[in-house]
Order: C-alpha cells, then structure tokens, then sequence
C-alpha cells in the first residue's frame, strides 16, 4: 500500500455538509411550492357532466361535490337506474377531470424522481 494512501475519501469530515444542507433547502423550497399548488387546485371548480348535461356535477379540487344539477326531463321515477348511473358518470367524470389537473400540476415536481 501506498504511503499516505487515503482511499479516496476526503480528509475533512463536513466536506459534504453544504451540499447536504442546500439539498435540504431545496427540497423544502419544493415542498412549500407543492403544498401551494395543493391548497390553489383543492379552490378550484371542476364540473362533469353525462346524459348530454342533464347531469352536472361541480366538485372542488379536493373532490368535495359543490353542485348537483339534474334536468328534470331525465327524472322517470320508473327508471331511477338510469339516474343513478348518470349521475355516477358526471361525477366519475370530474373526478377524472380533478386527477389529470392534480397530475398535470404536479408532474413538474416528480420530473426525474
């Protein structure tokens, strides 16, 4: 072996103490932008819709229903399956619309993870 030989690591014990701490920073900074872009998409309105709009469903970010709208020419009290169902889809619908918003958002914080 080689006198003076160190294997290759640093002598001083905190060499990589900065660059631990600005990691850390940023990975708060991200968390706090993250965090922002939650609470704004959980404010904002998402409706669906099914039956051609005699259904509409209004849902918040958070997937809270804010609205039900049903046209009364889609109420058969013969065929109450048929309203469930369309009522099922507007709100299916949102939900998907709330998902793919949620995930355009914050697929810009998961680049590269």
């Amino acid at each position: 072996m080689a006198k003076g030989f160190r294997g290759g690591f640093s002598s001083s014990r905190n060499a990589g103490a900065p660059n631990m701490q600005k990691m850390m920073q940023q990975a708060q900074a991200m968390q706090r932008e993250m965090e922002k872009e939650q609470a704004a998409l959980s404010e904002e309105s998402f409706e669906g819709t099914s039956g051609g709009g005699a259904v509409r469903v209004t849902m918040t970010g958070d997937k809270k229903i804010t609205a039900l709208d049903i046209k009364p020419e889609v109420v058969d009290p013969e065929d109450i399956e048929m309203l469930q169902d369309l009522i099922i889809s507007a709100i299916n619908e949102t939900s998907e619309a709330i998902d793919n918003k949620t995930q355009e958002v914050m697929s810009k914080y998961t680049v590269g993870l």
